[in-house]
């Protein structure tokens, strides 16, 4: 029987008879060898067919922004839904459909996805949405330690790729 901390209230008597859950991603990965496939031309149609794949595997698109070498995608999912298995259909499926129209395109093996409180909603769709400023001084390379050091993620720096 769990420890009631004090609580004069039985433990049985409390029971939530639903489940409510905030999960919010922010998830950003870049084309293989950061190749600029994204240009003009393709990035927007790849941020809308993005955010309709997230659509399509029961998450919401709030957000999906990026450069010609990388995206962010904001996204708010449920328990059922794993973020490995998510991304990858979303890697999947997006590299199948670009393939018609640029045949070498791929995107990198792996992916960054960091948790978003509800309070940062508004400044982080604004930051997605703002890329081409943020990156007029900063690098794709700078971009991602500043999201590992902000969400605490130990990595090398030497070991990035």
């Amino acid at each position: 029987m769990p420890t009631q901390c004090g609580s004069q209230i039985p433990y049985n008597a409390i029971q939530m008879r639903s489940t409510y859950l905030s999960l919010y991603y922010h998830v950003v990965f870049s084309t293989k060898h950061r190749q600029p496939f994204l240009t003009d031309e393709f990035r927007q149609r790849m941020f809308e067919y993005l955010g309709g794949t997230v659509g399509g595997l029961g998450a919401v698109s709030i957000r999906v922004g990026g450069m010609p070498d990388h995206v962010h995608l904001l996204i708010q999912t449920n328990a059922t839904i794993a973020v490995a298995n998510l991304v990858r259909e979303i890697k999947k499926a997006s590299t199948n459909w670009i393939r018609s129209e640029i045949p070498e395109f791929s995107w990198q093996v792996g992916y960054g996805a960091f948790t978003v409180s509800a309070e940062r909603l508004s400044g982080l769709a604004k930051y997605i949405d703002n890329q081409e400023e943020h990156h007029k001084t900063m690098t794709f390379e700078e971009e991602r330690i500043m999201l590992f050091r902000l969400a605490n993620i130990e990595f090398d720096p030497d070991e990035l790729d």
